[in-house]
Formats: C-alpha cells, structure tokens, sequence
C-alpha cells in the first residue's frame, strides 16, 4: 500500500506532501488542483512504463507543466502589499514526483536540459531518481540512485555497484538498470507501478468502441476506454465474482440484468430490462447506464490492482446511482488501495460511511494547490 504522495514544481503544486490510505477521497472546488494530483499519479505510472518524457511533452512539455509561481510566496504577498514575488530562484528548475509504501520509496527529479544543438532540446531530462527501504529517504536505506547518466545500486552485502554510467537523459531506471544483478527491488517496483490502474476516460460516445462488437477473448481486466466491456463482463461471469454482478446490475436497475451476445466470436454487450420484450444492445443503452456497467467491470475485476485510481466516476451518473457506487468501490477496497478523485460529495460522503476513507480536500491560495487541515508527513528528496 502506498503510504505517502509528494510532489513538487507541477502545474498550481509547487510543494504538496499527503499521507495515504486504503481509501482515499480527493474533493476540492473546480480549479483547486484535484487534476493536477491526478496526473502526478499518471506520471508516475509513465515513468515505469517508460513514457514520462512523452507525457510531458503532451501536456505541452515541461516549460508548460512546470510551477509558475515563486520558490517560496512572501509575507508581503500573502498580506496583498504585492501582487507578484519576482526574486531570483536559488533552487535549479525542477518537477518532482515520488512516493512511498509499506516496503519501498522511490523518487525523480526532472529539469531543464543543457542547451545544444540538438532539435530535441526541448526534452527534459530525468536528472536524479532515487530508491530506498521504508517510509524516508534517508543515507543509510537508499538502494538504487541515479544521478545523471549514472546508476548505482546496493548488492546483497550493502556495497555499492556501479550498474551503469550511460543512461540516456530521457531513460528511467527503473525501465532500464533493468537486470536482476541490477537489484531485484527495481524490477519489483516497476512491476507494482505497471500494475496500477487509472479509469478517467470510459468513452460513452455514440462512436467509442464500448457500443460495437468486439472480437471477444478472456479479459480480466477492462480498458481504460472501456472498449473490451462485453469481453470483461464475460470473463467475470465465468472466472470472477459472476454473482456479485448480477446483484449489482440488480441493486441499480432493479429487475434488470445484462448479459452478453457471441456472434462468430464477437462480443457485445446487451441488457434486459423488466417490462421489454428484448434486450437492448449496447448501442441504445444511455451514457450513464453504459458508464456503470464499465465501472462495474472495473471494480469486479477477476485480477484487481494492487493501486486503483477513479476519476470522476460520478459523470453521467444518475445520482441514484451514486450510492450503488460507493458499495461497489468499498467492496473493491478490500482488495485494492483506491484514489476517487470526485466533484460529488454525495458520493465522497457515501464512500466514507461505509469505510474508513481518508478525506483530501484542496483548496487553492495565491495560484498554489494546498491540502486543507493537512499535516505533512516527514519527506526528503534526493538533492543534486
């Protein structure tokens, strides 16, 4: 389990340290920077998947993703005497994202790169990153660094090893000082990482792939489109919790049920509603019918991640359905640790009567995203 989130320097965080739990809501007004965390996350997971830079670069590179404000915001400003801090940084221009859990914590820092001639002097470059054992980075528990083009790790008699001294700018660790010699504990925390789970983009559209057949084959775990539904609901009807949807399907729509059609091996989804004399396809069900049931599939998941995070999983949804929702999103916590970031305070509120969620409000004071009533825990990056 996670058990802490730090970032700074990215977009309205320019300093922001949160304790974890099993279940986490984030609320916060429109503009507080709820997604700003959310794609810190996303970030991360990029970063074991071997796509950080190009992430950045489509969110318009790191010149656009980077803290605008000042290092530190003044007394002066605070008071409104100025409206602006203009002092010299003292500090080199970064984006930092790490985190920690039960086992391990791990850390990078991206910055500006050394002008050259190069058409891609645009990128950034990944200038440290750091690995340790336990809650804090600290001199005797760090276990892998990477400090410019060079990486070390700790071999079983606490010596360090020299992994390599070539790792491209644009290259993770954790991608590629990949070699068990390099130290198991990278190529565990990757896989953990590759594992999470973000749903932000169920497509619901007259268009998205959810309302088509699909060629069907076993899918124990749903898109983050949603577009293999039909095949996911299948495969939980026959190796999951196949009970468990049918009671959910009926706790939403009562006396209904869905089911799925095989024509020549492909897949769609359909529902039978009381009262219809056939069922409806996938293609007339509405937006907030069809984004349930995706949830669904999420959340009943035969292979559920170590990590799940829901964006928004209140959108189209009929605020009947809200409090099925926060059930099913209990439920998967038993097996998950889940981030529901939410607009919706009557799902934020349902959620926690049922389980002992932990509450992330943000606000947003002079253009910075700050966690309110927060005491941040102990956190150290790795320095230059």
């Amino acid at each position: 389990m996670l058990t802490k989130l730090a970032i700074a320097g990215y977009r309205s965080i320019r300093e922001l340290c949160i304790e974890l739990e099993q279940v986490n809501i984030i609320t916060g007004a429109n503009g507080s920077g709820k997604s700003s965390l959310y794609r810190a996350l996303r970030l991360l997971a990029d970063v074991a998947n071997g796509r950080i830079i190009q992430s950045l670069a489509q969110e318009g590179g790191l010149s656009s993703t980077l803290w605008a404000g000042p290092e530190t915001i003044s007394r002066d400003v605070k008071s409104g005497k100025y409206p602006v801090q203009g002092t010299a940084r003292k500090n080199p221009v970064a984006l930092k994202l790490g985190f920690a859990g039960e086992d391990y914590g791990y850390a990078i820092d991206i910055g500006l790169p050394i002008p050259t001639s190069s058409m891609f002097n645009e990128d950034p470059e990944i200038k440290l990153e750091s690995l340790w054992v336990g809650q804090t980075l600290g001199w005797h528990n760090e276990i892998a660094s990477r400090k410019g083009m060079s990486v070390r790790v700790k071999d079983s008699s606490n010596s360090w090893q020299q992994a390599t001294t070539s790792l491209a700018s644009f290259d993770s660790m954790m991608t590629h000082a990949n070699d068990p010699k390099d130290g198991i504990e990278l190529l565990m925390l990757r896989e953990q990482m590759r594992n999470w789970r973000f749903y932000d983009h169920l497509r619901t559209d007259r268009d998205a792939a959810s309302r088509l057949p699909q060629v069907g084959t076993r899918t124990p775990v749903l898109a983050g489109d949603g577009a293999n539904i039909a095949a996911a609901l299948q495969t939980i009807f026959e190796i999951g919790e196949g009970e468990a949807l049918v009671a959910a399907i009926d706790d939403a729509f009562p006396k209904s049920r869905v089911a799925v059609s095989n024509y020549n091996g492909y897949f769609e989804l359909e529902m039978r509603q009381h009262g219809l004399r056939r069922p409806l396809k996938s293609a007339e069900l509405s937006d907030g019918t069809m984004r349930y049931i995706m949830l669904l599939a999420a959340l009943l998941s035969p292979r559920p991640p170590r990590f799940m995070i829901l964006n928004e999983p209140e959108t189209s949804l009929h605020p009947d359905l809200l409090l099925p929702l926060a059930k099913l999103i209990t439920t998967a916590s038993e097996q998950s640790q889940i981030v529901v970031v939410t607009h919706s305070e009557v799902l934020a509120d349902a959620i926690a009567r049922q389980t002992a969620a932990k509450r992330i409000q943000l606000d947003k004071a002079f253009g910075e995203t700050l966690v309110v009533d927060n005491e941040p825990p102990s956190w150290d990056w790795p320095g230059r």
